[in-house]
């Protein structure tokens, strides 16, 4: 079994250390640079420009985040790169932006972001990215047919199953996941326990963390029931982690 003792060492900032978007927005190198200064792993959102380049942005409409008009898959990468978020000096980067900013400092996690008809070839790119870098880095999504191309596109990355809910019909779509070995999952902290969380890291010994993680409830069911939380607003080296 691989050791991904790394992937739950240290809380995770979700889409890097950002203030909620009042001056230092999510997902960018400022927020990166934040998280990297405060020693946390960094999660971030990778989509495919039109010209079929992973950049760093979670919506794949453009309005939000860049005022604009239109979606990611519109536009090349360097028009993306040329958009201001949320008017600040920050643009929208590539991938490779990113881990060359990273440069192995502190882990990363990468969350594929599946639009469909649109994504052909995104797992295929990020894993080749993910493959080449030079520091401990694994690779999720919650659309269960990018999951079905880690193993081919991105072998030797860790590879996990982002979910939430607690009824039936999604608890058993997740477990048919674990036919396509992920290796650890990421589960949305107001849906613990259930019965998926407690199977895979009791008998399975999978490592699972959770998202997104704002307040101390969040932060007491992530360690009664998970091994590490991606958080945002607060900083969570001042949170108590429960023994």
């Amino acid at each position: 079994m691989t050791d991904l003792s790394w992937l739950i060492a240290r809380p995770i900032a979700h889409r890097g250390f950002h203030d909620k978007n009042r001056t230092r927005w999510e997902n960018t190198l400022s927020a990166f640079d934040a998280a990297i200064e405060r020693d946390y792993a960094i999660e971030c959102d990778a989509h495919l420009s039109s010209d079929g380049v992973p950049v760093v942005i979670h919506d794949d409409d453009l309005k939000r985040l860049t005022g604009e008009d239109g979606f990611v898959w519109q536009r090349t990468a360097d028009e993306l790169g040329a958009m201001r978020i949320g008017g600040t000096e920050d643009h929208v980067p590539t991938l490779e932006e990113v881990l060359a900013r990273i440069g192995g400092r502190v882990p990363v996690v990468v969350e594929v972001k599946g639009t469909p008809g649109r994504d052909a070839g995104l797992v295929e790119r990020v894993g080749k990215q993910l493959t080449r870098y030079q520091g401990k880095a694994a690779i999720m999504s919650f659309d269960h047919w990018l999951i079905r191309d880690f193993a081919k596109y991105a072998p030797g990355i860790p590879g996990g199953l982002t979910a939430y809910g607690r009824d039936n019909a999604l608890i058993e779509a997740h477990f048919s996941m674990l036919a396509h070995d992920i290796a650890f999952t990421s589960y949305a902290a107001g849906d613990l326990p259930n019965p998926f969380v407690s199977f895979v890291r009791e008998k399975l010994k999978m490592p699972v963390i959770t998202w997104t993680v704002l307040d101390q409830p969040a932060v007491d069911l992530t360690f009664r029931y998970a091994d590490q939380m991606t958080f945002e607003g607060f900083e969570p080296d001042a949170a108590t982690r429960l023994a």
